[in-house]
This record gives C-alpha cells, structure tokens and sequence, in this order.
C-alpha cells in the first residue's frame, strides 16, 4: 500500500488515533519531570501555548477567519475557557511536575473525570443515580491512597506532598473548563482551539513576569527545548487533532473512553523512561481510580 494510502488508512481508524492521543498525553507527565531544571513551569507554559497558536492559525487561518463573526461574539467565553483549561491546567501541573512524580501524575489525572461529573450536577444539576455516587466514592478512595502514598497516618498527620495537592487542583480547573464547555458556542473545535491556545498565551505572560521578578526563570536548556517541541507537537497539537478526528468518528461517548487510558500510559512510560518504582500504593490507588470510572460511566446514560 502507498505511503498515503497507510495514512488515509491510519486517519480513519479512531481506535488507533485515541490510543496515541492518550499516549500524547500520558507522555505530557514525562514531559513536566523531565523539564525539573531545564525550564522553568511558567516558561514552558508560554512557549507550549506560543508554538501551538502559531501552528494553529498557520493551518487553520481560513477557517478562523471564516468563523471570526462569532469568534468575536464569544471572545470573553473562549479568553476564559482558555485561562482555565489551558493556561490555568498546565501551570498547575508543571509546578505539581517539581515535587512529585511522573506515576502520580499520571494516576491523579484520572479524578478529571469524576470531577466533571461532580461539576455537571453542581452547575447544571445533572442527575446522578446511586451507582454514579458508589463510582465517585470509589475514585475519590484511589487518589487518597495515592496521596498518601499507601499510609494512612499521613493522612492523620497532615503530611501531604504538595506536589499532588496542585496536581489534584489542576484536575479542579480542568473540570470547570470541561463543564464549561456545555455552552461553547457554535464553532468549530479547530477555530475554537485556536483562540484559546492565544488565550493560554496571553494568560501565561504575567506569570513568566513573576519568575523573572521573582529570580525564579530558568531559560531553557538543550533538553529544555527538547521538552518544549515535545509538549507542543504531541500532547498539544497531534493529540487536539487526532481527538477531534476520533469524536467525528465514534462520538464524543465512545471517544471519551480512551481519556481512561492516561493513566497507564503515564505509569508505563514512567517506569520504561524515568525509572521510577510502581509500588503497591500505586497499584491499588489505579485501579480504584479507574474502577471508580468504570461504575460511574456504567451508571451513565447514553449521550
């Protein structure tokens, strides 16, 4: 088969384009620990969101430009969604990348979830039946054993690492952002991705101001550019993409399946890559996480 026929092929198989879309974005928790003292959380923030706009609008001017009357109707909506979801997601999760590991990452992103489902009954009062509730006790349980890596009594000590803390109020603002977008307005996801891509950049600027007031900049390394055409080209820009082209596919329900798979991913790719231990905590923490999820979407009905 040509080469193009095997890419046609490959751009037609959802299933192969979300499981790399979660590989992308389990790779995302690889990503922020190996930036530890090569950039700087604020710093790669910036230039995440700068390479994705400009990469954005150079393949998707026209549509943009043909969408711009209600882009402009909406700008407050997608300035904000673009504060949370990406700008606000990302500087959580660099900062959380310094003092924690890539495993817990990747594992206590999987509460994202089950933090939406919270959200939508807050916000909307979406119903959530008895077996919904029973998922979220489940999930809830999984990412306190991870927190407390296993140990009980630092629960009742208080002694948290404060990586995982931010960690789990990066999956607060996620959630807010994944809420919001019940209301996003009728555009298209790749105009809409475009403008709050130049959103997260704008937002990001004061806080690279802070690191450098602050003494805390560091300008990137060789491997700090590494990370950053990293983070730009595959958990931003290939994984939007091959998302958005699974939804067409499968819809949104099936499509959002694969968000589960993250992470394993991240914990696989944390032990082949980083050499860091899975212990039993992380174990059972996964699959409480994961079951939870599992109970809960069983309990929810079709969209």
């Amino acid at each position: 088969m040509p080469i193009g026929g095997v890419f046609r092929s490959a751009y037609g198989n959802a299933y192969l384009l979300l499981t790399v879309c979660a590989i992308c974005w389990g790779g995302n928790a690889i990503a922020g620990r190996l930036a530890v003292g090569e950039i700087s959380p604020m710093l790669l923030t910036m230039f995440r969101w700068l390479g994705v706009a400009l990469l954005v609008w150079s393949c998707a001017r026209p549509r943009i430009m043909q969408e711009a009357p209600v882009l402009k109707a909406n700008l407050g909506y997608f300035l904000v969604m673009g504060a949370l979801g990406f700008a606000g997601f990302n500087i959580l999760y660099y900062i959380a990348a310094h003092s924690t590991t890539a495993i817990n990452l990747g594992i206590l992103q999987g509460a994202v979830p089950i933090c939406v489902l919270i959200g939508a009954f807050i916000a909307y009062r979406t119903p959530m039946s008895l077996l919904q509730v029973l998922g979220i006790m489940i999930t809830v349980l999984g990412v306190a054993v991870v927190t407390v890596e296993g140990d009980p009594r630092n629960l009742f000590n208080l002694a948290f690492n404060i990586g995982d803390l931010l960690m789990l109020a990066a999956c607060f603002v996620y959630s807010i952002y994944a809420v919001a977008l019940r209301k996003r307005p009728e555009v298209s996801g790749l105009a809409m991705f475009a403008v709050m891509a130049s959103s997260a950049l704008v937002v990001s600027l004061p806080f690279v101001i802070w690191e450098i007031a602050s003494g805390a900049l560091i300008w990137p390394t060789g491997n700090g550019w590494l990370v950053i055409a990293f983070v730009v080209i595959f958990p931003s820009f290939t994984s939007q993409l091959f998302f958005m082209r699974g939804v067409q596919l499968i819809g949104p329900g099936r499509a959002g399946v694969f968000i589960n798979l993250v992470p394993i991913f991240a914990s696989a790719l944390s032990v082949l890559l980083l050499g860091e231990k899975f212990g039993l905590f992380h174990a059972v923490g996964m699959v409480l996480v994961l079951g939870g999820i599992w109970v809960a979407e069983r309990a929810r009905p079709a969209t």
